[in-house]
């Protein structure tokens, strides 16, 4: 009995019996239909493309679940990204309350003002003289 292939069975092939009618030609082609075992080099060989066979897959294997983790792990970070901007732009303060409603400010296209009269020293509108009463 052959072990998975690698051990050779040690019994001869069976040998055509060439009956009372049959001729030589008949015993060959006969003979050629029997199933031929193969040697100890055939079987290695044999054993080996197997072993080949199955450590292409496992590689092949490990690739695609490597791959699949990193377009996981991609898109995990993408999309903590994209969700913790809003949350980390309303978590900062901002120098004046005017700032988060002014997209003009935001682009810098206007300058940023304050909006309470107390933020710089000069910063006051200067107040106007009262007029007489005269006419």
């Amino acid at each position: 009995m052959a072990f998975f292939g690698l051990i050779p069975d040690r019994s001869p092939a069976p040998e055509p019996v060439p009956t009372a009618g049959e001729s030589a030609a008949e015993t060959a082609r006969l003979a050629a239909l029997q199933p031929a075992y193969p040697g100890p080099r055939e079987l290695r060989a044999q054993a080996v493309h197997r072993l080949q066979i199955g450590l292409f897959g496992l590689a092949g294997m490990l690739l695609i679940v490597s791959l699949a983790n990193v377009i996981m792990d991609r898109a995990k970070q993408v999309e903590r990204t994209t969700s913790g901007t809003p949350a980390a732009a309303a978590a900062s303060p901002s120098p004046s309350p005017s700032a988060a409603n002014d997209p003009l400010v935001d682009m810098g296209v206007a300058p940023e003002l304050p909006v309470n009269g107390g933020g710089a020293g000069g910063a006051k509108p200067a107040r106007q003289a009262p007029r007489p009463n005269g006419n």
